[in-house]
């Protein structure tokens, strides 16, 4: 071989292995889809209603999930629940541009178009807690059985009263997915106990008190009133306050659905009989994993379900039951 074509042939190697770390598609390679399961991606969180407890402590796993999978997390929530407070905060977080946000939905119908935006600008959407009426464009949807609940409530105040009496709903509200499945669960639930009574729903306004001085006209109106089932915390706590101030503590016995710590201070004391108890930490934390694994192009699940459970003055204490209660701070 002649020195010229040796030199060409040198020249030829090294260009073809240039080339080919290039567009080498394996590991080393800045760019390539081995940096997308570790790339810092921006999430934000809009919560149901922000400073409650249910809400807080799904903010709690969120944040300690985000420091495991290099998430840069933002929480967000307005004061009330209120379609009207969360569309704006939505529309800001959107023009905001992070990666992706997971909400619960205030309104199943009207926050439809709201997040079809913001897929429309390119942000992965998951849903947790509350749900839409149209789920196509969204990555995942994490939340509770609600449904299960509602009837796992049935059950446990058909058997604090012994399976007959006239019994009450609080919080049902319409375009709010998990008081429908919890008010659906706990209405054909009863169909169990022929004996039971059901007196119908209190359609509750914003606020523990408000809540409490409607519970108190019920209380009035059904003297014959032996139980109640209140579908969330602020509901349960209203109808524990009216129950109290009635002097009906013990005689009207309570379901309550969550248990934060004003919650469970009362199942304590023996104004409140049993909770129905979520996991939202456990849903904060698939929130970030399902949105940062949207947006580097990983498999995500569609749907997600968490589990609950009857809390009572027997079990409450118990260390198995102590991830279904809420916290009002992470530390």
């Amino acid at each position: 071989m002649t020195r010229r074509a040796t030199v060409c042939l040198a020249i030829l190697a090294g260009l073809t292995t240039t080339l080919a770390a290039c567009g080498s598609d394996g590991s080393g390679a800045s760019g390539t889809s081995a940096d997308t399961g570790t790339k810092k991606v921006k999430v934000t969180f809009i919560e149901g209603v922000a400073g409650d407890p249910f809400y807080e402590t799904m903010a709690c796993g969120a944040k300690e999930q985000a420091a495991k999978d290099n998430v840069d997390l933002t929480v967000q929530g307005a004061k009330n629940w209120d379609v009207s407070l969360q569309i704006p905060l939505l529309n800001s977080v959107i023009a905001a541009r992070p990666d992706a946000l997971f909400i619960a939905p205030n309104d199943s119908n009207a926050l439809v178009q709201p997040l079809k935006q913001a897929t429309g600008a390119g942000i992965k959407v998951v849903l947790v807690d509350t749900t839409l009426a149209d789920t196509s464009f969204v990555a995942s949807a994490i939340a509770s059985d609600n449904y299960k609940g509602g009837k796992a409530a049935a059950d446990a105040l058909a058997k604090l009263v012994g399976e007959k009496g006239s019994v009450l709903l609080v919080g049902g509200q319409p375009g709010v997915s998990t008081a429908e499945a919890r008010q659906k669960g706990f209405e054909e639930g009863l169909r169990a106990y022929p004996n039971i009574k059901y007196v119908g729903n209190v359609f509750t306004a914003n606020g523990v008190a408000k809540i409490s001085q409607l519970v108190s006209a019920q209380l009035a109106a059904h003297p014959d009133l032996v139980g109640v089932f209140a579908l969330s915390t602020d509901q349960s706590e209203g109808a524990n306050n009216a129950v109290k101030a009635a002097g009906k503590a013990g005689q009207v016995k309570l379901v309550g659905f969550d248990a934060g710590p004003t919650q469970v201070g009362q199942l304590k004391d023996g104004v409140v009989q049993a909770l129905v108890a979520q996991q939202p930490g456990q849903i904060g934390a698939d929130g970030v994993t399902q949105a940062a694994a949207a947006v580097r192009g990983q498999p995500v699940t569609k749907e997600i379900g968490t589990d609950s459970t009857v809390i009572t003055k027997d079990n409450v204490d118990d260390p198995a039951v102590a991830k279904y209660l809420y916290k009002t701070s992470c530390s």
